[in-house]
């Protein structure tokens, strides 16, 4: 099947979705098609607005299944979603079709502490899971920072990390088995409560960050760390950003391996004491948060390192946070940042582009070049840390020559990390944001040898279709039309 005849599978004739029946599995209140229901299913959190046929909600893994098995039949679109925080359009209905939202599906949350397991239906939120771990004295270390609202079945799909990724790692490494529906309907588990298991072909690590285009996870088992029993945060100012790339660099080769390290440029300083003063320097450049977490005798002695590297390295000052109070007004202020620059203008594109550690100046340095070229409103912050940097461009997307030049940043972004040995995507997701520039990472050969896994999986394509793949002839992301 050709990428034009997978397009055609999806995209028409258009099949009416036989509400009843659907009504029928799920009960009249859990089926959605009033405008207003469908609308408001139509977006996530990155860019553009497709309405669904409908929307259901279903509770149980074999709801779940009834649904898929009516949506197959009828060779319907389905598109697998928890809260909609996606920043990569992984849940948009770009074809019509069935949104399947599994909020509703949050009635397991089960924490096995003598094995360090939680087991979690898709819609439980990921903070939910953090704090019923914590009563036990355990850690969840994947902290996207919609974590508040993200689901852990959002998470599966698009692999989320966040800050503590540095150290950590994402959420694919913290996935010890699921419960997944398959295309036709069927459901299968892979992996199991053990931290070894290598039995045939991993096909947990396929189905994490697959974005819901194989099957769709019903349950997963968690892999839980005990609690770290310290942790200190330290806040160094610089007055140039490439020098605190820099400093990121020497902090990370020096033996130190913090448990965040996170950047804030000067443009999202200003928007976060604009939008709710923090105490942040607005004349500053960039500021780092450093944060190390372990034994307490080794998170004093490390943090007391990382603050003289940024001191040697041309920091203005470092302040270190002298208890928790301190320590969680600093994270309150890098949490407002997404908020506080979408003030500034109505279109926010919110690129992950990452870098090998070595790279952060160099690109530090490209994207303060792309941003004077294309006279763009670019602003950066992200997890440094582990080179997983995210490049924010404000704009209107009324402003249709505005929009042109936008177009142009972002292709020249994503380019510049390839070129250093990057990647296009560090947590999003590929979704429909990143899916026409797929070919520049993997190759022909290689989004060929992926499309051959998605037509094993789902032969029909009914799965979040229109994801991940580039639509034939498109090869740049297209803003304006």
């Amino acid at each position: 099947m050709s990428a034009g005849e997978e397009s055609r599978v999806a995209s028409g004739p258009r099949r009416a979705v036989p509400i009843e029946e659907l009504r029928g599995i799920l009960g009249p209140g859990r089926v959605l098609t009033s405008e207003a229901d469908r609308l408001s299913y139509a977006y996530d959190a990155s860019f553009g607005v497709y309405v669904p046929d409908c929307v259901v909600q279903p509770k149980s893994t074999e709801e779940v299944q009834a649904v898929v098995r009516t949506a197959a039949r009828e060779r319907i679109p389905l598109y697998p979603r928890g809260s909609g925080s996606c920043l990569s359009g992984g849940p948009l209905p770009v074809y019509g079709g069935i949104v399947v939202d599994l909020s509703k599906m949050d009635g397991k949350l089960e924490i096995y502490p003598d094995d360090l397991v939680a087991v979690v239906s898709p819609g439980v939120r990921t903070l939910d899971l953090q704090k019923a771990a914590e009563r036990h004295g355990l850690f969840y270390p994947p902290d996207p920072s919609s974590s508040r609202i993200s689901t852990i079945g959002g998470n599966i799909a698009e692999n989320s990390g966040g800050p503590r990724g540095l150290k950590y790692g994402v959420t694919r490494d913290y996935v010890l088995g699921l419960e997944v529906v398959t295309a036709d309907g069927r459901v299968f588990r892979t992996g199991g409560h053990t931290i070894k298991n290598v039995t045939g072909y991993d096909l947990t690590r396929l189905i994490v960050g697959s974005e819901g285009t194989l099957g769709i996870v019903t349950e997963a088992v968690l892999r839980l760390l005990p609690k770290p029993q310290a942790r200190r945060t330290a806040l160094a100012i610089f007055d140039d950003l490439v020098v605190a790339g820099k400093a990121i660099s020497k902090i990370l080769t020096s033996g130190i391996l913090p448990g965040a390290l996170e950047i804030i440029d000067q443009a999202c300083l200003r928007a976060v004491e604009a939008f709710r003063p923090s105490g942040l320097p607005v004349d500053a450049e960039a500021v780092l948060l450093v944060e190390v977490d372990g034994h307490p005798a080794a998170v004093d002695d490390e943090i007391r390192q990382a603050a003289e590297i940024c001191r040697q390295l041309g920091a203005r000052s470092v302040e270190v946070a002298a208890d928790e109070s301190a320590r969680d007004r600093l994270w309150f202020a890098r949490r407002q940042i997404s908020p506080a620059i979408a003030r500034i203008k109505p279109t926010k594109i919110s690129e992950d582009a990452t870098v090998p550690r070595s790279r952060i100046p160099d690109m530090f340095a490209k994207l303060r070049e792309i941003r004077n070229k294309y006279g763009v409103e670019l602003v950066v912050f992200g997890h440094a840390g582990d080179g997983n940097l995210h490049p924010n461009i404000l704009c209107d997307l009324r402003d249709r020559e505005e929009m042109k030049r936008v177009e142009e940043a972002v292709a020249e972004i994503f380019r510049a990390a390839l070129e250093m040995g990057g990647t296009l995507s560090g947590e999003h997701g590929i979704g429909t944001m990143k899916a026409p520039f797929l070919t520049w990472q993997l190759g022909e050969v290689g989004v060929e040898m992926t499309k051959r896994i998605k037509r094993a999986w789902d032969p029909n394509n009914i799965m979040n279709p229109g994801k991940i793949f580039p639509e034939p002839g498109k090869d740049r992301l297209v803003f304006t039309s």
